[in-house]
């Protein structure tokens, strides 16, 4: 069980990385998109490119910042049955839907999304708008935040079962197996 979860610790550390990056990405997209409105009220000038700048922040921070917050357990669920059941039966319910639900959903919706990327990757697909960006790298960011959210469900996945077995308990605040 060691192993595994040091594989778990090391998707963990990676989306806890990946997180900060996307604590950052709401200040700079904060900062974008007030320096663009000052700017265009001022200087009557504006710029395509940093309003899709601000776009594009916001499409990484959504799809990379899920699986940060599955991992720090702050997703939605429906807690009308859950806080019923006794810790074993949140584990199991935890451990069902991630293993049934989402990672097959994670990973099918990386797979579909694929070709999408590819396709703009390969024309070198640029904004139609004047001054935009170029929109393959941002098409990037689907298939890869699914697999993101899919590893962490694969993380999750590994510390439900060693809390089943006794090996490690679950703090419930961030999700962090405690020996």
């Amino acid at each position: 069980m060691r192993p595994l979860l040091a594989v778990s610790n090391a998707i963990d550390l990676l989306n806890e990385k990946i997180g900060y990056v996307c604590n950052l990405l709401v200040l700079l997209s904060c900062l974008v998109s007030a320096a663009n409105a000052m700017i265009r009220y001022a200087f009557s000038y504006s710029s395509n490119g940093w309003l899709e700048m601000q776009w594009y922040m916001f499409a990484i921070l959504v799809m990379f910042g899920a699986s940060y917050t599955f991992k720090r357990n702050e997703h939605v669920r429906v807690e009308i049955f859950y806080l019923l059941l006794s810790e074993r039966g949140q584990l199991l319910l935890d451990l069902i839907g991630t293993l049934f639900f989402l990672i097959p959903a994670c990973l099918l919706l990386a797979y579909l999304s694929w070709p999408f990327f590819m396709q703009a990757y390969d024309v070198g697909e640029m904004s139609g708008n004047a001054g935009g960006l170029i929109r393959w790298p941002i098409k990037f960011v689907i298939p890869a935040g699914f697999v993101l959210l899919a590893l962490q469900g694969i993380s999750e996945v590994i510390k439900r079962i060693a809390a089943l077995q006794g090996y490690v308990t679950i703090d419930a605040k961030y999700e962090r197996p405690t020996q």
